[in-house]
């Protein structure tokens, strides 16, 4: 395995939440270099006994809810 890919998040809360798709691994942070020192981290402690992937990817997921039309009631 030569990556990871990771689904990030904000939370309400102002910080970030990481999980793994393909392997159990959740972390957070506070700031994004946070998360980012964070998700390296918990993958080295995931995989500590067998090789670790050579890099992971963090993908930024927001969603908004954005009004297009008024409500008719």
């Amino acid at each position: 395995m030569t990556e990871l890919f990771f689904e990030a998040t904000q939370d309400e809360d102002s910080g970030y939440c990481a999980a793994c798709v393909s392997e159990n691994i959740f972390t957070q942070g506070d700031t994004w270099d946070e998360l980012r020192k964070n998700v390296v981290e918990a993958t080295g402690a995931f995989f500590f006994d067998r090789q670790a992937p050579r890099q992971v990817r963090l993908h930024l997921v927001r969603d908004e809810l954005l009004p297009v039309a008024e409500d008719s009631a």
